[in-house]
């Protein structure tokens, strides 16, 4: 099999294919012939050396795979060997076969393809557990969603409609045609700093109820500045600190210094009614059940076509130099993937 490794923290260029035996299924396993997997910012601060979840390098970065089971191990009903599957992974993705457990594949609903199904989970999975399990998104209600062009800001929009949200959104100016299509009210410059009082001009004088936020450090305050009285602030990531290709520890000291460590305290949540919440699905794997429940409601969903990932660029597995250039240049509308060449297609 091939595998695509980080030897190193570095640029994309550290990203190396390889050659492997292929993995066999231990017990309760399935072996998936993958064809397509899902390109995350996770993968970049990984890939950078600055996530804190990632296992020593070198490593196979890649929280989810599309494709076919191939192989079974013991426990396994041997009747799964030839399903359609989309599964996540804790890393090794970026290959073209992996073995998972068999509770962690699903089956793709008839029609989808491995493009969309690598598409959906984590990016789908994170906008649920922000918006429907932690923030409790209403009718109604306005959400800010930052990043809104990207995977799990596209995967917040489907779920906003299905919810009967309103949604701003801050993307960089040139995708905001795009986003005004996909029924945003209104959009905002992604690099504006200042965004509070425009988003409350924009909404007859009150914040949002729901505000997302991907980019941490600087940012939290202006986003809390942002919310209605009742209103909630979801943390979902850490992207501020990939300002450059390379490894920069410069960059993630930044960051965390301009977290508003004093400034969002418990008394302040307090007076101004407001909320903190986080969201880390890479740390939700002891919770699989509850994260298999949400998984099982967003393929109703997908089966029924309320819900459709937005595939924006394919590149092959051994080209993932090029996808995290595209991913970190910020040029995606939609998710990015890795094919295998086994007949993935958007």
């Amino acid at each position: 099999m091939r595998q695509v490794w980080v030897v190193r923290a570095g640029p994309p260029e550290v990203l190396v294919a390889r050659e492997a035996p292929d993995p066999e299924p231990g017990p309760g396993q399935v072996r998936i012939r993958v064809e397509a997997a899902g390109v995350n910012f996770a993968d970049v601060m990984m890939r950078l050396g600055v996530y804190p979840d990632a296992p020593p390098l070198p490593a196979v970065p890649g929280y989810e795979v599309a494709g076919t089971i191939d192989a079974v191990g013991d426990g396994v009903d041997e009747r799964r060997i030839g399903e359609p599957v989309m599964a996540f992974c804790r890393f090794g993705g970026y290959a073209d076969a992996l073995c998972v457990a068999q509770e962690a594949a699903f089956r793709r609903p008839d029609g989808v393809s491995a493009a969309t199904g690598a598409a959906l989970p984590v990016n789908y999975l994170t906008a649920y557990q922000m918006l429907v399990v932690m923030a409790g998104v209403k009718a109604g209600e306005l959400v800010l969603v930052h990043g809104a062009a990207g995977g799990v800001g596209l995967a917040a929009l489907d779920l906003c409609r299905l919810r009967g949200a309103r949604v701003f959104g801050s993307a960089s100016p040139n995708k905001h045609s795009f986003l005004y299509e996909r029924g945003v009210e209104h959009c905002f410059d992604s690099r504006q700093t200042a965004f509070a009082a425009a988003v409350r001009a924009a909404n007859g004088g009150r914040g949002a109820d729901i505000v997302l936020e991907p980019r941490n450090g600087r940012w939290l305050m202006e986003s809390y500045r942002a919310l209605a009285p009742a209103g909630r602030l979801v943390v979902f990531g850490f992207s501020a600190a990939a300002t450059g290709k390379g490894r920069d520890a410069l960059a993630t000291l930044r960051t965390l210094a301009r977290v508003p460590w004093l400034g969002l305290n418990p008394i302040r949540l307090m007076n101004d009614n407001k909320a903190l919440l986080g969201v880390n699905l890479g740390h939700m794997w002891d919770e699989r059940e509850r994260v298999r429940g949400w998984m099982v409601e967003l393929l109703g969903w997908l089966a029924a076509g309320q819900i459709q990932p937005r595939v924006d660029r394919v590149f092959p597995l051994e080209d993932a130099a090029s996808a995290h250039h595209y991913l970190q240049d910020r040029r995606n509308v939609g998710k990015v993937l890795l094919v295998t060449g086994r007949g993935a297609a958007p």
